[in-house]
Order: structure tokens, then C-alpha cells, then sequence
């Protein structure tokens, strides 16, 4: 089997990974997230994704499967990207609080040497609780919000925050991983299971 690459430094997917039949090499992309206002938020996050398989996959040659990834939350027009500090974080929450908003991760999965591609998404719709100051000061203690689209992790202390969702739960997390093993099963005949 080809090896597989993870070109993510998120920690919430390389667990996701590690559960199933992979041991992805993990590989940090250095790609710049730009935000076009003009594109809908399931072209920037495949772009995103691709961008990021492509860097990573251009820097081997043995037909390794490289998968790329990014997630955003977005809200009435607005991206929430990872909040920049605890200020930014409690607005967004405060912002999220009572309202259903997307989170959308645009997957790539590039073969290495090769003009093989697959760009998709995933999007799932998440309905915030309608949360007091307490509760949203509460959240914001725990810190949970730092390095995280939306300034929440539903696979933590934020599943509190959520009143329900409508799609994939681990799209939320940061990769949809049923997607994903479609995916693959597909086009390079590797199953996660």
C-alpha cells in the first residue's frame, strides 16, 4: 500500500486517523490561508485543502496519497476563522450563541508524481445553544477556544455550547471521516476499515 501523509498540524485529525487502519506520516504544510470574499465558503475551504495536500505532496515522489484538509465555520455571511485571542474568541461565541451556523471541510487527497486529485466537502450545520454571560465566560476560562475555527471544539468542553447538528459530527471535529474513507476507497483503493 501506498504510505500515506497527513499535511495537517491539527491534533483533533491526526487522532481521528490514528483510530482507523492508518499511520499517516504527519507533514506541517506552511500555506497561508487567504480568504476571498467573493468565493462561497465550500470553494475557499477545497482550495484551502488543495493547496495544502499540493504543497506537501510536491515534496515527494513515490506515489504517497497526501490528504489535505480545511475547516471553516461560517455564520450569516461571516468566516470565523481561529479567534487571534480571548477577545476575539468570546465574540464569535457570543456571536454563534442562539444561532445555526456551517462548518464546512474541504478535503484533497493528492497522489505524489502524479496528476491524480480529488477535491470535495463536507458541510454540516451546527445550532448553538442560546448561552448566557456566564455560560460564554465559563467556555472562555477553559481556553478551549485557542487554535480552533469558530473559537469552539465540539469534541470537548464546546459540546455544551451545541443544541444540535445536522450532518457529520466528525466534519465538526475537523475531518469527515466517512467522506474521507469513500473517498479513498474510490480512487486508491484504501479502506479505513
Amino acid at each position: 500500500m501506498n504510505k500515506v501523509i497527513l499535511a495537517s498540524g491539527s491534533p483533533r485529525r491526526r487522532e481521528l486517523l490514528s483510530k482507523y487502519n492508518l499511520e499517516p506520516i504527519i507533514v506541517i504544510p506552511q500555506v497561508e490561508e487567504k480568504i476571498s470574499p467573493e468565493e462561497r465558503v465550500d470553494q475557499i475551504a477545497m482550495a484551502l485543502a488543495f493547496e495544502k495536500a499540493k504543497q506537501v505532496a510536491d515534496k515527494f515522489n513515490n506515489g504517497e496519497i497526501v490528504i489535505g484538509a480545511d475547516t471553516i465555520v461560517a455564520c450569516e455571511g461571516k468566516i470565523l476563522g481561529k479567534p487571534k485571542d480571548e477577545y476575539e474568541a468570546r465574540e464569535m461565541i457570543r456571536f454563534l450563541s442562539g444561532k445555526t451556523h456551517e462548518v464546512v471541510t474541504g478535503i484533497s487527497i493528492v497522489k505524489a508524481n502524479s496528476n491524480i486529485k480529488i477535491i470535495d466537502y463536507e458541510k454540516t450545520l451546527v445550532k448553538f445553544r442560546k448561552l448566557s454571560n456566564e455560560k460564554i465566560e465559563n467556555y472562555i476560562s477553559t481556553k478551549e477556544y485557542v487554535d480552533k475555527a469558530g473559537a469552539y471544539g465540539i469534541q470537548g468542553i464546546g459540546g455544551l455550547l451545541v443544541e444540535k447538528i445536522d450532518g457529520c459530527y466528525f466534519n465538526v471535529v475537523g475531518l469527515p471521516i466517512s467522506k474521507l474513507d469513500a473517498l479513498l476507497e474510490k480512487h486508491f483503493n484504501i479502506r479505513l476499515l
